[in-house]
């Protein structure tokens, strides 16, 4: 079995909690009394697209909330959606540990919209381990489908045997092990470095 030399992680659920998940949404509803199935329809129309990089946040709030007049302002709504976002403190030390002992190339690949991506990404300076990030806004392609971890693969000259995916939901880690990359279903950071272990990896 071919010696690992790259990690790729989804960031959502796995090293910062999911940043619009439907949890958060739900919160979103009740703080600002909104009618839950009319948001949650007009965001599942909607979501796709500015996941892609294919609508702004403007436009997405345009389509599901401020496509009439509210009580509340834009900024608030946004500030709102921002502040979902946390660190997962002991997966997230995990990644730090690997990077710091640079034997490891370490990418993401993520679905997320760019404003929420770009914010994050900065709030919690996640390129002090991560070399590249392969974002559903940035490329046009989404997980599962196999063009975003093909695209990955081919950027940075790598071999599928000799990557590891961890991600937190099933389908997206049948995708990826499909074209031959190794695979972690993340559960928790004793876990995550139980089977890095496994495949070999130490800091």
């Amino acid at each position: 079995m071919a010696e690992v030399t790259t990690l790729f992680w989804d960031v959502g659920g796995v090293i910062l909690t999911n940043g619009w998940d439907r949890s958060s949404r739900k919160l979103a509803s009740e703080k600002f009394g909104l009618d839950w199935e009319e948001f949650q329809d007009r965001h599942e129309l909607s979501f796709p697209a500015f996941e892609m990089g294919e609508l702004t946040l403007d436009q997405y709030l345009d389509r599901t909330i401020f496509y009439r007049a509210r009580s509340f302002s834009r900024d608030e709504f946004a500030a709102f959606m921002f502040a979902q976002s946390c660190e997962l403190p002991e997966s997230r030390a995990v990644v730090s540990q690997l990077a710091r002992g640079c034997r490891y190339f370490l990418a993401t690949i993520n679905n997320e919209p760019r404003e929420l991506n770009q914010r994050r990404i900065e709030q919690f300076g996640l390129r002090k381990e991560f070399r590249a990030f392969f974002s559903s806004c940035y490329v046009r392609m989404r997980k599962p489908e196999a063009a975003i971890y093909k695209l990955a693969l081919d950027v940075t000259q790598r071999d599928p045997q000799e990557c590891v995916f961890i991600d937190d939901r099933a389908l997206n880690l049948e995708c990826a092990g499909k074209l031959g990359m190794r695979t972690i279903h993340f559960q928790n950071a004793v876990q995550l470095e139980d089977e890095l272990r496994r495949n070999g990896v130490a800091a």
